[in-house]
């Protein structure tokens, strides 16, 4: 009887990390959270500039004491989850994954910073453009420097 051969690694297929590592549920977590915090500040903490009366803030008050200062959360906790999904032991962090987040990353800051030049002169019509005014701006930068995280694990 001969002996068995031990499989041979393919080199042209790239071995997949787990789909539910720590990381891929941090990075899910904080990227929910930031658009969470977002959300729930713009529909239920913040007042509308429109309306007058103006009527009481809702929600937790500690949020509605630091008004803009939410967005800075909410996108820094989205851009802080999808910079640790860049990671090697993520999807996102090995293979095709690395070029669909550097891509998706760049093509959104890009549609981002297009969208606010394209209504500028009027930002009303968008939820959360209307607040950010020229921080659109930088939103839509610190997209495309979160692609640039993604671009250096591209091989």
């Amino acid at each position: 009887m001969s002996k068995q051969k031990a499989k041979d690694h393919d080199f042209l297929a790239p071995q997949r990390p787990p789909f539910f590592t720590v990381r891929t549920v941090l990075a899910l977590l904080l990227v929910v959270l930031g658009i969470a915090w977002i959300t729930f500040y713009y529909v239920v903490v913040r007042v509308d500039p429109t309306v007058l009366p103006a009527p009481k803030a809702g929600g937790p008050g500690f949020m509605g004491d630091i008004e803009n200062w939410n967005y800075l959360i909410g996108f820094g906790l989205l851009m802080v989850g999808l910079m640790v999904s860049a990671h090697p032991d993520t999807p996102l962090g090995v293979g095709r994954g690395v070029v669909v987040g550097m891509l998706g990353c760049f093509l959104l800051g890009l549609l981002w910073i297009c969208t606010f030049y394209v209504i500028s002169d009027d930002t009303s019509r968008l939820p959360i453009f209307n607040d950010l005014g020229q921080y659109n701006l930088l939103v839509g930068i610190a997209f495309m420097a979160v692609g640039f995280t993604f671009a250096t694990r591209w091989e």
